[in-house]
């Protein structure tokens, strides 16, 4: 039996990107176990309580999840094994009998990200209120006919409960992709995660680790910053590179990186799947 942990409860996003990851390897034998929270899910799997995570890492509206970030840099043996991209489609759920009559509109801060611009021509003069996931507003709106929240559509079936507007997401080509974290060494895969910080801030302190990465012709698809919460100021620095981390070419800049950081840390190598499979798991979501 293979335990996942995820961002829950019922019927979030979360829920079926680890569904999808299991069923991409065809892993019959899985239990879900969902979390209030993506640190819970993560600090679920650093304490063996599951086997492994899967929680959110980027949007494509919203950016990055600060969460899983701050949270992955704090863990001591996590490595990311997959990254999956799935499509995403909010739908507005409620009980109310138009849009006039809502006045607060619940749901996950990405996802209130993602629908602002509908949210402010559609509702602009309803309350937005962040809450820890997409449905855990669903459980208000029964007993609040005023209420609303932003969710999927297969979590308002799960739930029995009306759609209002579907999609509401600002883009129509949203997609969030998330991280499936274990324990597990992670050498192989077309794309490696790190994250440094800096020993001072100074003119040019970035650009060094930044430049080592082209000289041995890696190309770098991402990078984010994080504060380190120690200093104003002072961040961490999240970079994702074009290459396997079993590479000499990765373990070359890393030995470099070494002696330019304070101190670095290496989340593994995996590859990004966007497959048919996914989209046909994300049709209902």
């Amino acid at each position: 039996m293979i335990a996942i942990a995820y961002l829950g409860p019922h019927g979030t996003y979360s829920e079926l990107a680890a569904e999808t990851y299991a069923r991409w390897h065809n892993t019959a034998n899985y239990q879900l176990r969902p979390f209030r929270s993506i640190t819970r899910a993560i600090q679920a799997t650093v304490d063996h309580d599951a086997d492994v995570c899967v929680v959110p890492v980027e949007n494509s509206i919203g950016g990055s999840v600060a969460e899983t970030l701050d949270t992955l840099w704090q863990a001591s043996n996590l490595q990311v094994q997959q990254a999956l991209i799935l499509p995403i489609h909010h739908a507005l759920v409620s009980t109310a009998q138009v849009l006039s009559d809502i006045r607060v509109v619940y749901s996950h801060p990405q996802a209130l990200a993602q629908c602002q611009n509908w949210l402010a021509q559609s509702l602009p003069e309803a309350q937005l209120t962040a809450i820890n996931s997409t449905t855990e507003g669903l459980k208000y709106l029964p007993e609040q006919p005023t209420a609303a929240t932003i969710s999927s559509l297969r979590a308002a079936q799960l739930h029995s409960l009306p759609v209002m507007a579907h999609p509401i997401n600002d883009w129509p080509d949203n997609c969030t992709r998330f991280w499936v974290l274990s324990p597990q060494t992670a050498t192989q895969g077309s794309h490696t995660s790190i994250a440094f910080g800096l020993p001072t801030n100074t003119p040019g302190a970035l650009l060094k680790p930044l430049q080592l990465f082209a000289t041995q012709n890696i190309n770098m698809s991402r990078i984010e910053s994080r504060p380190t919460k120690r200093t104003l100021g002072e961040y961490l620095f999240f970079v994702e590179i074009e290459a396997s981390l079993a590479s000499p070419q990765t373990q070359a800049a890393l030995q470099l990186l070494d002696s330019c950081t304070e101190k670095l840390k290496c989340f593994g190598s995996y590859d990004l799947i966007q497959a048919e499979a996914c989209k046909r798991a994300s049709t209902v979501a």
